[in-house]
């Protein structure tokens, strides 16, 4: 069972979040125990002809384990990334959100190891609040449904579903209650922005209004990705 926990930090905390934060919050991440994979994600810039929902987070952060007791370690009192909220002081209660979900891995046609250039690759990150009106259904018409038409984007190199759990965590930002999240990766912004204009842009939206009922905010954001060498 692969989990993942996720911190998104709002443009409350300022523009950016400073290069010795990061540093020292990667650090930090790199050497958390049972990590199986850990990403950073800072602002990026594309064009969707379809959307526009403001400006990205300052900052996600994105930490996957093998399992939900490993995951719950590491959020658990005393643990190591207590050292969280010492190391981005910046970030208030209400700047952050924080959620822990189980991941589903779709396959697409050429995946890529090897990050774009600077080292980063660029994802576009979604959250849908929910709720559906039944989950069951919104869940099955969106597993069976959306990512194959993902995976014929040109140059995808990555699809990741999440879906809500409930979990145990003591880091003190507010728990967002997303019904589902994902992410599709490509090597830059370019490659997304030329994705999110091809015509498999306009087949997804033609599905998303077969969607089954759901209200809440549906959020996408560019962002550029780096992953951590772990330790």
């Amino acid at each position: 069972m692969s989990v993942a926990w996720f911190l998104v930090v709002r443009a409350g905390a300022g523009s950016r979040v400073g290069d010795d934060a990061l540093a020292g919050v990667s650090e930090l991440l790199a050497r958390t125990p049972a990590l199986s994979r850990g990403l950073v994600h800072t602002p990026a810039t594309t064009h969707d002809p379809y959307l526009d929902d403001g400006s990205p987070p300052v900052l996600a952060i994105e930490l996957h384990f093998d399992g939900l007791p490993a995951l719950e370690a590491a959020l658990a009192p005393g643990a190591a990334l207590q050292r969280l909220p010492d190391l981005l002081p910046e970030v208030r209660h209400d700047d952050a959100s924080q959620q822990a979900m189980y991941v589903r891995r779709f396959p697409v046609p050429e995946p890529s190891q090897v990050p774009g250039s600077g080292g980063t690759r660029c994802t576009y990150l979604v959250s849908y609040d929910g709720p559906a009106t039944d989950q069951n259904a919104w869940m099955w018409h969106y597993v069976h449904h959306h990512p194959p038409l993902m995976a014929r984007f040109p140059g995808i190199r990555e699809i990741e579903i999440c879906s809500r759990l409930d979990w145990c965590g003591f880091l003190p930002w507010r728990r967002a209650d997303c019904m589902q999240r994902n992410k599709v990766v490509f090597d830059d912004p370019a490659a997304l922005t030329a994705a999110l204009n091809s015509p498999v842009r306009d087949e997804m939206r033609r599905d998303f209004a077969e969607f089954p009922p759901f209200t809440g905010a549906v959020l996408h954001f560019p962002m550029l990705t780096r992953e951590l060498s772990l330790a």
